[in-house]
């Protein structure tokens, strides 16, 4: 299964989408020793960061994989653990939510760039005999009685087949897979537009906090990432196409004042999100994992976590015949997740002066709650959804 090889004609299960959802499914069925073909129509893996975090139980996902423990080992090696997740008001403190004393081998949240994350699963699916077959665009999915037929394309061909048992859209927001399974995807868009950043800055509070600032003019995540970088999210009403050192500068000046002095751009997007979770996980033969079955708000940092067990999950149900129980256990998981992300979101967003200062002078007195301070701290870390 690798990369340079021929497609093959047959397979028990095709994957479509290489990302981290589609490589943990991988991942998960070439440990179980079940055959599949896993697809992506990039030429080549991300490297641009995204997805910024990996929480506890993500991490607990990999030990699963690799018992030995290599793996969570490896990526932890190439991040930075934070322990604390702190929510202001602008660059006021409201409150702390720590992870230390969390029920895990992993009492941190991982800040690690997703090209990483990428990086330690296909090195883990290697060494399993397996590998990403690239660039092949799916361009028809038809599916029978007796399995599902995979049109594809390439640069240089077009009207490749693949006959498999399963395919499984791990494709993303606008999934080939689940257009063709006629699921719908249940939701709306954001008005906001979002900026993503990963710069150089002197930043008050330091790398020892995941920083969520809330504000009129929308939501701002603020978190440490490896080599003294930090990642910026931010909603902004309407974003330029690339943000600039000095748009990002002034976001800060705005939204969390005199904190932060930015020294360089490393590099910048801007997009936008919607919240949405798919009526269905599951029709016929074909099933459903990550984007492709839900999208959120990046308030917490739940996308591609949840995406990883997903994978996981329908690995260990494709081994086993399962299939039914995918949905039943990851479905409503994700209705949690949009619904968590979305209520953050819009806290975060409160622009009646009287709803904003209760706000703030309920958080900081719910805070200074054990039992809400854990709770909290265990379904931002998904410990939770074991």
């Amino acid at each position: 299964m690798t990369s340079t090889a021929a497609l093959p004609t047959r397979t028990d299960v095709a994957i479509v989408g290489a990302g981290p959802t589609g490589l943990a499914l991988a991942v998960t069925l070439a440990g179980a020793g079940v055959d599949f073909v896993l697809l992506d129509k990039q030429a080549e893996g991300a490297n641009t960061s995204r997805a910024a975090v990996v929480h506890a139980r993500t991490l607990e996902v990999l030990d699963e994989l690799d018992p030995s423990g290599a793996l969570s080992g490896d990526l932890v090696g190439r991040g930075v653990r934070v322990r604390r997740f702190r929510i202001r008001d602008g660059a006021r403190p409201l409150a702390a939510v720590d992870f230390d004393g969390l029920p895990t081998a992993h009492p941190y949240a991982l800040m690690v760039p997703q090209y990483e994350t990428e990086a330690v699963l296909l090195e883990r699916l290697r060494a399993l005999g397996g590998d990403v077959h690239r660039p092949y665009e799916v361009t028809a999915v038809t599916q029978d009685a007796d399995g599902v037929t995979l049109t594809t394309a390439t640069a240089t061909a077009t009207g490749e087949t693949l006959r498999a048992a399963h395919v499984v859209g791990a494709d993303g927001m606008h999934s080939v897979v689940r257009e063709a399974a006629g699921i719908g995807f249940t939701g709306s868009a954001y008005g906001e537009s979002f900026v993503l950043a990963d710069v150089v800055m002197d930043w008050a509070p330091g790398p020892g906090e995941v920083t969520l600032a809330f504000g009129a003019a929308g939501p701002t995540v603020v978190a440490p990432l490896p080599g003294g970088h930090y990642r910026i999210v931010t909603a902004v009403a309407e974003a330029p196409a690339e943000p600039d050192l000095a748009f990002v500068q002034g976001l800060m000046d705005e939204r969390v004042p005199g904190t932060a002095v930015v020294r360089e751009l490393v590099w910048s997007s801007r997009f936008r999100i919607h919240h949405r979770i798919a009526d269905r996980y599951r029709a016929g033969r074909l099933l459903l994992a990550g984007d492709a079955a839900h999208v959120h708000s990046p308030a917490g940092g739940q996308g591609m976590n949840t995406g990883i067990q997903d994978g996981y999950a329908l690995g260990r149900a494709l081994a086993t015949g399962d299939l039914d129980g995918y949905e039943a256990r990851r479905r409503p998981v994700a209705r949690r997740v949009v619904a968590l992300t979305h209520r953050m979101t819009r806290a975060a967003t409160v622009r009646n002066p009287l709803l904003r200062a209760a706000r703030n002078a309920l958080l900081p007195l719910l805070a200074r709650v054990p039992a809400l301070r854990d709770r909290l701290a265990t379904e931002l870390a998904e410990l939770s959804y074991r």
